[in-house]
């Protein structure tokens, strides 16, 4: 290979005889040091988190043997295809500290990704609780136009309480928080995903990407200069204000040139959504097509994803269970409860399979997407009767860009905490901590032992 400084065009096209071909990727279109080479040598990393509600059949979840001998059972054999890229984590707990009086599905949800304990509002603040997701995306949002995106299946309220001892219903409805004063709401429409991903576009096509952002791009010079005149009239609170609206404006600047630097990006063609399907099938698949889009165009590399949010009476007809999912996971251990909780939890996981089966078909640099990424799929209580938060059902998925050492079951000590997996996969998204939550140190053997953390870029 010739390393120059120099290289052709990506989308060069030999024309002759009236016929137009495309040319492979060759040596000559990788410039020396560019981007392209870099990400070659360093793939970018990805990080999803798909929770489910209301507990899970853990007898019908937890896999027979250790290691790499572990057998599959019903509610996990759909994954069965991605052993080699399969963590089951047994044993993690999300123990409430202290003696906190009712709120299990908001413990359970708020829980699962910031590992702090949802209380009044004024000790809740003490604790400055921020989700996992949102601490990475403070250092891989630096590279995409979007930080993060918050996806689920059902609608959210936020106003008033929605679980027992007053718990606000932002507790039960997201699993995702900037700080303890921002919830972010879960978007369960797809014609409001794809207008967050691009714009008011009826479609991907490239032509009309190019307008808007152009269009976006005016506005934001003319509302900047209009601001600074303003802030030149006003007392000194104000300016601050000001100040602190002008960042937000410079915040989105510097987003929409990324966007820009995307536009030779190939992106697969989508028309908008008209809006939510009243198909349940059909309204997750086009759910998690869209984060398929999205991070397949590194719009973002951080997505969270609620299948149900806690409390949820979504009933399931088209898998035989015509029951409320909230009522009947109260199952008091009859068989046919069990049963029928068994089928809700298996088709979640089906619907999540189908998710991961594109993930690995979409091409991503020198393997595919599903190598690039590490996905973290279970549920804030395990037996749903007793609201219990002893050990979890969680799951590890993706490659984790050659980090992830897959293909077995690893059981850790009685009441490990949950805490311990978010600061290890914190440590490899490159946005390390010492502590959060209850943690007391990393989850030991989940990584290569050769892997490197993983910077953004």
């Amino acid at each position: 290979m010739m390393i120059t400084k120099k290289a052709m065009a990506r989308r060069t096209i030999l024309r002759g005889m009236g016929t137009a071909l495309a040319l492979p990727l060759l040596d000559g279109m990788v410039p020396a040091l560019s981007a392209l080479a870099r990400t070659a040598a360093k793939p970018t990393l990805r990080f999803g988190a798909v929770y489910v509600p209301n507990g899970i059949v853990m007898q019908n979840w937890t896999p027979t043997g250790e290691g790499t001998a572990f057998e599959f059972t019903p509610i996990l054999k759909p994954l069965a295809p991605f052993r080699d890229q399969m963590l089951v984590l047994s044993g993690l707990n999300s123990t409430p500290p202290g003696d906190v009086r009712g709120g299990t599905h908001s413990r359970a949800a708020t829980r699962f990704l910031t590992d702090e304990q949802p209380r009044d509002p004024e000790r809740w603040a003490e604790r400055e609780p921020v989700s996992i997701d949102q601490i990475a995306a403070r250092e891989l949002g630096k590279y995409t136009p979007l930080s993060s995106l918050e996806l689920g299946l059902e609608g959210a309220n936020f106003a008033g309480s929605c679980d027992s001892g007053g718990f606000s219903c932002a507790f039960s409805y997201t699993i995702s928080w900037r700080n303890a004063a921002t919830p972010l709401p879960m978007e369960h429409n797809p014609r409001a995903v794809f207008e967050r991903l691009f714009g008011d576009s009826e479609n991907t096509a490239s032509e009309g990407q190019r307008a808007r952002l152009q269009d976006q791009r005016s506005i934001l010079d003319s509302v900047s200069e209009d601001v600074a005149r303003l802030g030149r009239r006003l007392g000194p609170s104000d300016r601050v204000k000001i100040g602190s609206y002008l960042d937000a404006v410079r915040d989105v600047e510097r987003r929409i040139q990324m966007a820009e630097a995307q536009g030779e990006r190939d992106v697969p063609f989508m028309d908008r959504p008209l809006g939510a399907p009243a198909d349940f099938v059909d309204h997750a698949t086009l759910m998690y097509d869209l984060q398929l889009l999205a991070y397949q165009i590194d719009r973002t590399r951080i997505v969270t994803f609620m299948a149900g949010h806690e409390l949820s009476g979504r009933t399931y007809p088209h898998v035989g269970v015509p029951d409320a999912h909230h009522p009947l996971s109260h199952h008091r251990g009859v068989p046919d409860a069990l049963e029928k909780l068994t089928k809700i939890n298996t088709h979640h996981v089906s619907l999540f399979a189908s998710f991961l089966e594109k993930l690995r078909s979409t091409p991503d640099g020198d393997g595919s997407l599903l190598d690039h990424t590490m996905i973290v799929y279970g549920a804030g209580m395990s037996d749903s009767n007793a609201h219990s938060p002893y050990n979890l059902p969680v799951i590890l998925l993706g490659g984790g860009a050659g980090q992830l050492k897959g293909g077995r079951h690893l059981v850790y000590p009685e009441r490990t905490p949950l805490a311990n997996l978010h600061v290890s996969l914190l440590d490899k998204l490159g946005a390390p901590i010492e502590r959060i939550g209850d943690s007391n140190g990393p989850l030991p053997n989940l990584f290569s032992k050769n892997a490197e953390r993983l910077s953004g870029v």
